[in-house]
This record gives C-alpha cells, structure tokens and sequence, in this order.
C-alpha cells in the first residue's frame, strides 16, 4: 500500500525504468502535466514535490504549459517546474493539436514560445494536427524557430555539449532530445539536435541564423516551400 498517487506511480515507474535497463529516453507523464490541474500551483503540489523527489533522475518527465493546450510558454513558469520537478521538463506542446475538435485545422506558425527555452527544456514533442498533409507550416515553422534557439542560446559541439553565446548565463550542458527529422512525403525534412550534435536542414530555407525569430517570416518561408513541394509533386509521374 502506498501512501499517495504520486509515489506508487513513481514506483512503477522506477521500476520499469530499472526492468529496461535505463534506457536514455524514458518519458513519465505526470497526473498534473500542466499548471491548471496543479494545486493551487506546479511550485506549491504536493504531488509534483513527490514526483520530483522519488522519480530516478533519468526518467524525463513531459509537461504541457499553463493549460493542456497553451497558446504561451514563459521562462518563468519552466523556471518553477524544474524546480519542483528537479529536471527540466520534456514540453508536450498542443499548440496544433485538434484533435479534440477535428473541424479545426491549425495553419499558423509556430509561436507564443519565448525566446531562449532551449536551455530550459530537457526535450520537444509537437502534437500535430490529425491531417497529415496540415501539418506542413507547423513542423517547418518549428524547424525555423529550432534553428533560431541554437543560434541565440547556443552552439552545440561534436559531443552533443552545448556552449552558451558570449555574454549568457547558461552554463554549458548536453543538448536536449529533440528529433525534429521527417521522412513523411509532403513534409519538410528538418534539422535534429541529438547526442551525436544537429544535423540535417530545412529543404533550402536558410532558417534564422541569426538568433531572432520571426513567425511572420517563418510562415512565409514555410509557405515558400510548401508551394515548391506541391508544384515537384505535380511533375512526379503518376500523379
């Protein structure tokens, strides 16, 4: 018998963790993943506080926002989750997901995330919209917002190390997971930042380089592209 939720759910999972041989992607989500199922906040849940302090350092554990589906991310609020969770939390971001009401498509770019959450985050899952071919801006979108952290936040080396501009105060630490490669047709093949460093490249979009990020700008790159793939598509044979 045990005496709350949160620890026999942390010893289950421990548990499985320690039966896989603690394999180096683990996810546990949490029964509270997003602030407004905390109470009365993420900081001050006694469920949260026992997650953080029973669950083995190398389980990840994903994290939705402010709400299930959050139009923000701040700084300050991924600040208080690694807190009390005492890792840096893997985002399950929902920012397209429809599909708790399929007759919305999302089309706009990726945005509402402030600027330099890399460092904070131990990894990115985008749930995307149901329709496959939907999802072209979103994942482009994400590619170019991608490749604008790793310029402003960091420089990730040979190792998978990432090393902070001149000026931050991010200490240098492993890059986060985050597998952004596609190999769908009719979706964009982008960059992804593992153990082993980033590779790949959004078709021929440069990206921003430079460390901002615009959404307008990303759209229209996305869009750019997306017109390409769709007029290769129609020179293909069969189609």
């Amino acid at each position: 018998v045990f005496p709350s939720l949160a620890q026999a759910q942390a010893s289950v999972a421990n548990q499985v963790y320690q039966e896989l041989g603690q394999p180096s992607v683990f996810l546990f989500c949490p029964t509270e993943y997003c602030s407004s199922l905390c109470s009365p906040s993420p900081s001050q849940s006694c469920y949260l506080q026992t997650i953080g302090q029973e669950l083995l350092p190398g389980i990840g554990v994903i994290w939705t926002g402010p709400k299930v589906v959050s139009q923000e991310l701040s700084a300050e609020l991924l600040e208080e989750v690694e807190a009390v969770l005492r890792r840096r939390p893997v985002i399950w971001d929902n920012l397209y997901a429809n599909d708790y009401d399929c007759r919305r498509v999302f089309l706009g770019p990726y945005m509402g995330r402030a600027p330099g959450l890399m460092s904070r985050l131990h990894g990115l899952l985008l749930n995307p919209n149901c329709e496959l071919q939907a999802n072209f801006i979103p994942v482009h979108t994400l590619g170019t917002w991608f490749r604008s952290e790793l310029g402003s936040c960091a420089h990730p080396d040979r190792a998978g190390t990432w090393h902070p501009c001149r000026g931050s105060s991010v200490p240098a630490q492993p890059c986060p997971a985050l597998q952004l490669s596609c190999t769908e047709p009719g979706l964009p093949r982008l960059m992804s930042c593992s153990s082993s460093g980033m590779e790949g490249a959004l078709g021929d979009s440069q990206g921003a380089q430079d460390g901002s990020y615009s959404p307008q700008e990303a759209l229209e790159l996305a869009l750019r592209d997306w017109v390409a793939e769709i007029n290769q598509q129609a020179l293909e044979p069969g189609r």
